[in-house]
């Protein structure tokens, strides 16, 4: 590499500096020698003009058998600066600041590039990252001749560590590393920027690599580029691309820069914290300063690092529930604890080399959750949530399904390409609607849109690399490809009498308080066995009651939760009768 660095030491913008600071540039800085005025009026035809004009300069260079044109590459790289004077006389020609500063040996960032620009500080690059790989094949490339360029385009996630890796791949070539922002657009913040990576001998790093310069401005030696693995960048004259991926930190590297982010920890938390949760670099970083006590606040943090990233098409499911606190049949529990376990250690799994060359694609934990209307569909999401210990979010179909074609499929890819960067679980609500069966029948354009809809839906499931979890009342009308591909079909049955007497009980003990509970205990059996009702049902029925208890003043009883159930009863038209209301209650034995 040494030779390599060498080469790129020796910056042809630097020299044409060099060139011109010994015999004239230093001529043109007023402030270094305030006898020079009178000298270039001398020359000049208008006798006491105070600057040096482009005529004045030309006459100069001619008599030293040099030529300057107007786009000669002084100008070009923004060396000299050109002021008008007076409409119809010659322009004043000056040295640039910057130019001026660097000539006396106090190199300084332009002044419109001061806002745009940082010099990255290195840090020790991660080991799976191929920066020896990397930096080898820009040597062998730069090799070829001093003409040679060399953009690397990054390839990562926002916070994954693309800039650390350029610093890492930099330093093999002697070189510190800057940073161009986004806002920095147009030619002029261009050059400005490359003629500081010329003058500082800095490799370059730009984060918007989309401009194209004109083909007579060579940038300097080695640039790179971040992007994202879906970014496409125009090539540019005279450069030769390569993409390079930063993989995402592995278990053993995340619980190594966790330890040293927050020394002390116990390893077992350490370790959970490590393999359980998708970080970047930037990720733990953020959770390091703000110094959390303990592993529970750290998830917190992360929890709320991601909360709004996804914009209007999900919003954030509140998940208070844990394993207990369902009332569900033991095939149905076992089910879900096998999905909570799965989804707690998928992470560490997929990152060995054997599954994911096995699974190159459908490594997504999907998941079809099948019932009734109220039987905890809903309720099972948030509890793997709380679980995992991260955050859920239900989309909202009405502003993912749109009525223009193809539009509801770039919202899926932009929902599930934004969520892949995030640790959460998605969940899919009344998922018949968006997952539908296909026409095999294409009768008009609608069928053959929305055909193509799901296929696109289809084609994003199988590449998320995420957990998501889809809610049906109607599992027949789910496309069988999307069945294929669900790691977990788990149907939810309305709760039998046992179930439902359970549900009765807790759901009055949280609400009323466990003296109402106890107090009702040989009445709430007769109201379980009496009536078919769903655990939704049931706990609405009981908040119905609550409240009319408190307007009556009185303490619940059977009469207040037999109002509730016949109200919530009604909404699907089969209230209780009268009789039956009146024996549920006590009137008639």
């Amino acid at each position: 590499m040494i030779a390599t660095a060498a080469a790129i030491a020796a910056p042809p913008l630097a020299d044409v500096v060099v060139r011109w600071a010994h015999e004239r540039i230093l001529a043109l800085a007023d402030d270094l020698d305030a006898r020079l005025p009178a000298r270039w009026a001398d020359l000049e035809w208008r006798r006491g003009w105070p600057r040096l004009t482009l005529e004045v300069a030309a006459r100069v260079l001619e008599a030293t058998g040099e030529g300057w044109a107007p786009d000669c590459a002084s100008f070009r790289w923004l060396l000299l600066r050109r002021h008008e004077i007076e409409p119809g006389l010659s322009c004043a020609v000056s040295l640039d600041p910057c130019i001026r500063e660097w000539l006396l040996g106090r190199s300084q960032i332009a002044e419109p590039l001061v806002p745009y620009v940082g010099v990255e500080r290195g840090r020790d690059p991660l080991p799976s990252w191929p920066v020896a790989d990397a930096a080898a094949q820009i040597g062998r490339l730069l090799e070829d001749g001093p003409a040679t360029r060399v953009r690397c385009l990054v390839e990562g996630t926002a916070g994954s560590g693309r800039v650390a890796f350029a610093q890492a791949v930099a330093a093999r070539f002697g070189m510190p590393l800057i940073v161009v922002g986004r806002d920095a657009s147009g030619l002029e913040m261009w050059v400005l920027a490359e003629r500081q990576a010329f003058l500082d001998r800095c490799a370059i790093g730009w984060v918007a690599p989309g401009f194209t310069p004109p083909h007579h401005l060579l940038p300097f030696p080695l640039q790179f580029g971040f992007i994202d693995e879906r970014d496409a960048v125009e090539p540019q004259p005279y450069v030769v691309d390569i993409r390079v991926a930063v993989p995402p930190p592995t278990a053993d590297e995340r619980a190594a820069l966790w330890r040293t982010a927050l020394p002390g920890w116990p390893a077992d938390d350490v370790d959970r914290l490590a393999q359980r949760h998708r970080l970047t670099l930037a990720d733990i970083s953020y959770v390091s300063r703000q110094r959390p006590a303990s592993p529970s606040i750290a998830a917190r943090l992360l929890r709320e690092r991601s909360r709004g990233r996804l914009h209007a098409l999900a919003q954030r499911v509140d998940c208070p529930f844990s394993m207990d606190d369902l009332v569900v049949s033991p095939p149905v529990r076992d089910a879900l604890e096998d999905l909570a376990f799965e989804a707690a250690h998928r992470v560490t799994f997929w990152e060995r080399d054997v599954a994911r060359r096995m699974f190159p694609q459908g490594r997504a934990l999907v998941a079809l959750l099948s019932g009734a209307p109220g039987t905890g569909k809903t309720m099972a999401a948030q509890v793997i949530a709380a679980a995992l210990d991260i955050d859920l979010y239900r989309i909202d179909l009405s502003a993912i399904v749109s009525k223009w074609v193809g539009e509801t499929a770039q919202n899926i890819e932009r929902l599930l390409a934004d969520a892949a960067t995030l640790d959460i679980v998605l969940l899919f609500d009344e998922a018949d609607a968006l997952f539908a069966k296909r026409s095999t029948e294409v009768r008009d354009a609608n069928d053959k849109f929305a055909n193509m809809d799901a296929s696109h839906l289809l084609t994003a499931i199988e590449n998320y690399p995420g957990i998501v979890l889809l809610t049906t009342n109607l599992r027949g009308n789910i496309d069988q490809a999307f069945v294929r591909r669900m790691r977990f079909i788990i149907d939810f049955a309305k709760p039998d009498l046992a179930q439902r007497t359970e549900l009765w009980r807790r759901c009055v003990s949280g609400l009323a308080g466990a003296g109402a509970a106890e107090r009702l205990a040989a009445d709430l059996p007769r109201l379980a066995e009496s009536v078919e009702a769903t655990g939704a049902e049931i706990k609405y029925a009981v908040l119905a009651a609550v409240f009319r208890a408190q307007r009556e003043g009185a303490a619940l009883t059977m009469a207040h939760l037999v109002h509730g159930l016949n109200r919530e009863l009604s909404k699907e038209g089969r209230a209780l009768a009268g009789r039956e209301a009146r024996r549920l209650t006590g009137e008639l034995t």
